[in-house]
């Protein structure tokens, strides 16, 4: 029988996101040296952002090769989703029924690492290390984070997100602006700050369209909404605008002009929310090949990243996890190169398909599209 790839080999992964943490939790049950090296202090330190559909045909395989579908159940949750317009009518509302509850569930950001890293090794994370450098030898790479502090593998897995600087032995491309510009809040306490919204918007996912413009609200577990604007921007813009996103004011004040001929719901929304944060949508893109490389991948959003739009990037990231760790494991391949380069194919495959599907999304979210033509394009 052939020896196993990881077998007495020393693996990294650089970034303890869900796809980091999901390969190391599978690697790991696979016998694997894994290390996984995040730039978060601590486990406790929050991770920002609205809830993720994780998709029966694509991200919870990875989870279920992690053999934590049962840990999932007990977080994910079958979500509704509401399309409104600019007047704050409700247009459309889908509920899952029996037989696709668990086919995009959503669960909160924070669940998910939470179910991951109870299900790792002790010190499997090692946390406050943000890497700084990535360095070769002949048979090994050097790891240097922030803290001055240094390590070697001989297999690397970048997982730390679409600005990686591991990135560069595999690709020599930057991420490029994709055109639209998001900003993010949150109402900590709707049922007492905004005690009109859950009754007529409910508790599940809001999206209205108008004006080229976007707002998209999730519940999170525990009762509190996330939300988020987004809007064409280009360069220009992104480089003059002057938002102070400490300022909750000045970013109300911001939010209320660019939506002023939208309902009063949605101005109700920005007075009361909180924790602004505001950044331009990048776009990793697979239509150019990677260079030469050994001994070393790139997964999820350091693959390819891609804008939110379509629901696509964290599933593709656990689908690579999926499809990585089945190649390193399965017995099929002499080195791991072999492995690479095989997952690589695949991925570009699934991950491009992907990509185009959100860059028409995105597209549409942002011209004069209506809630009905939305629907009707999902089912095309």
């Amino acid at each position: 029988m052939k020896a196993s790839l990881i077998e007495n080999k020393k693996i990294a992964i650089i970034g303890g996101g869900p796809v980091g943490l999901t390969t190391a939790r599978i690697l790991e049950l696979n016998g694997a040296d894994v290390t996984v090296y995040e730039r978060d202090v601590n486990a406790q330190a929050r991770t920002s952002g609205g809830t993720l559909d994780i998709h029966s045909g694509s991200g919870q395989y990875a989870i279920q090769k992690a053999g934590l579908m049962e840990d999932f159940y007990k977080y994910a949750r079958p979500t509704g989703e509401k399309m409104a317009d600019m007047n704050g009518n409700i247009t459309s509302d889908e509920m899952p029924d029996e037989t696709n509850a668990y086919s995009r569930p959503e669960i909160d950001r924070n669940d998910l690492r939470k179910i991951m890293l109870e299900n790792l090794q002790e010190n499997t994370v090692v946390w406050d290390s943000q890497l700084t450098n990535l360095g070769k030898t002949e048979n090994q790479y050097i790891l240097e984070f922030k803290n001055g502090k240094t390590a070697t593998a001989d297999f690397v897995i970048v997982a730390n997100g679409g600005r990686s600087n591991a990135r560069k032995f595999v690709s020599d491309q930057e991420p490029q602006l994709s055109g639209t510009y998001i900003i993010q809040g949150e109402i900590v306490n709707p049922d007492h700050d905004f005690p009109e919204f859950k009754p007529k918007y409910g508790n599940g996912n809001v999206m209205a369209m108008g004006e080229q413009k976007m707002f998209y609200t999730h519940t999170m577990r525990d009762g509190s909404v996330h939300f988020g604007v987004s809007f064409k921007a280009d360069e220009n813009w992104i480089l003059n605008n002057g938002i102070n996103f400490e300022d909750d004011k000045a970013v109300i004040s911001f939010l209320n002009e660019k939506f002023k001929n939208w309902s009063d719901d949605y101005k109700k929304f920005f007075a009361v929310s909180t924790e602004f944060s505001g950044l331009p949508l990048r776009l990793f893109s697979l239509e150019e090949s990677w260079k030469s490389h050994s001994n070393i991948t790139l997964v999820g959003d350091a693959a390819h990243l891609m804008p939110p739009f379509a629901g696509e990037g964290v599933n593709m990231g656990l689908y690579d996890a999926f499809h990585l760790t089945e190649n390193l494991t399965n017995g099929k391949f002499e080195t791991i190169d072999d492995a690479i380069a095989d997952y690589e194919q695949k991925m570009f495959g699934y991950a491009l398909e992907a990509q185009r599907m959100t860059k028409k999304m995105e597209d549409l979210l942002h011209s004069d599209i209506t809630a009905e033509d939305i629907l009707s394009s999902r089912t095309e």
